[in-house]
């Protein structure tokens, strides 16, 4: 899962980049003419993960893993004329590839840090930030159908008529929904026009989580914000980020205690995260390694079995499964065996959160 950390000029991204994965990026102010991507892969906190360990003793302990991007270079034009224009090439490169942006929205006064638009408005550069990404959408769109007009013309003799004429009809529906300004991930789409309109890697398609980076004692705006796979949350960035970087866990509790954070933020951003993206962890458990796999939810036996390895889908027979509730409440595998907590389901078993799995398997079969 990859994520990448959006917002206008000296709103905090890289604070909020050093917040989610411990980092010690720098933080000066931003001074233009640069594009820079930071990215690094950090473990999912879990203790379902610690306990299993607990249990088995592995040799080894994986956890699921997040990988960040802190993505510079967005320009914030208040010019509707110029909104979009600025996401193109590397840019547009590094947002594409990510499975959801959060955008970092500056909450904070600083008068060291001068805002690119002068004032601190969250609400304003919420919807400043939106309009460039369902611009540069626009124009990706209106690009396509010019060419498959074109394409469209050559008659049916063309070899791609058909499928062209499917995107057509897709896109020239999706095109006024963008223009009134919405994002695309507010749109019907069924699967099988999602699957044709991938390769376009449309932003406002992405799922999206605004993030509001307030200052140390600030409270978070108001947002009305009803858009689909959308999520509002709030982090003081600058306070999180001095006590992610402290070494000592007792000083770390002591900052904690101070200003009544229970949960530093990073677990509590991967969470919101994986809902967003309706995403979830199973485990695999033994002797050799405790380890937390992240898919879909909702996916199968036969899917799990593939994210471990494509031999184990090959070759699939059954699964044992058992819940972590059921396994921590018996206290080992042998006792939840013995209690039928231990049950064989077939490849279209859907998996749940928190399931672990054995897979059975034979790839002479």
């Amino acid at each position: 899962m990859r994520i990448g950390i959006i917002g206008l000029p000296n709103s905090g991204k890289t604070t909020i980049f050093n917040v989610l994965t411990g980092g010690n990026a720098p933080t000066a102010a931003y001074t233009g003419g640069t594009f820079q991507v930071n990215t690094l892969l950090v473990d999912v906190p879990d203790p379902r993960v610690d306990a299993l360990t607990k249990m088995y003793h592995p040799k080894k302990t994986t956890y699921a893993r997040v990988e960040y991007a802190d993505i510079a270079g967005l320009s914030g034009s208040a010019d509707a004329e110029k909104r979009g224009a600025s996401i193109s090439g590397e840019l547009m490169n590094a947002m594409s590839v990510n499975d959801a942006l959060l955008h970092v929205v500056r909450a904070f006064d600083d008068d060291t840090v001068p805002h690119p638009l002068e004032t601190v408005d969250p609400l304003r550069d919420v919807a400043l930030l939106d309009a460039e990404l369902t611009f540069s959408d626009l124009s990706k769109i209106e690009n396509r159908l010019e060419k498959l007009e074109v394409s469209l013309k050559k008659g049916k003799a063309f070899p791609t008529f058909e499928d062209d004429k499917i995107e057509f009809d897709i896109l020239s529906r999706l095109k006024p929904h963008v223009e009134n300004g919405l994002p695309i991930r507010d749109f019907d789409l069924t699967d099988d026009e999602i699957k044709r309109l991938r390769g376009f890697q449309f932003l406002s398609a992405k799922p999206m989580l605004v993030m509001f980076n307030l200052g140390d004692d600030a409270e978070a705006p108001a947002l009305d914000y009803p858009h689909k796979k959308s999520a509002i949350t709030s982090v003081r960035g600058r306070l999180e980020m001095d006590i992610a970087q402290l070494d000592d866990e007792e000083d770390r509790a002591i900052f904690m205690d101070e200003y009544s954070i229970t949960e530093l933020s990073a677990g509590r951003i991967i969470r919101e995260s994986y809902n967003l993206l309706n995403r979830m962890v199973f485990f695999t458990v033994g002797e050799d390694e405790v380890r937390a796999w992240e898919t879909h939810r909702g996916a199968s036996a036969l899917e799990c079995a593939g994210t471990i390895h494509t031999d184990l889908a090959r070759g699939f027979i059954r699964a044992e499964v058992v819940s972590y509730k059921d396994l921590m409440a018996a206290g080992s595998n042998a006792a939840a065996r013995s209690l039928g907590h231990i049950r064989l389901e077939g490849k279209e078993y859907s998996v749940s959160d928190g399931d672990i799995l054995v897979i059975r398997f034979n790839v002479n079969k």
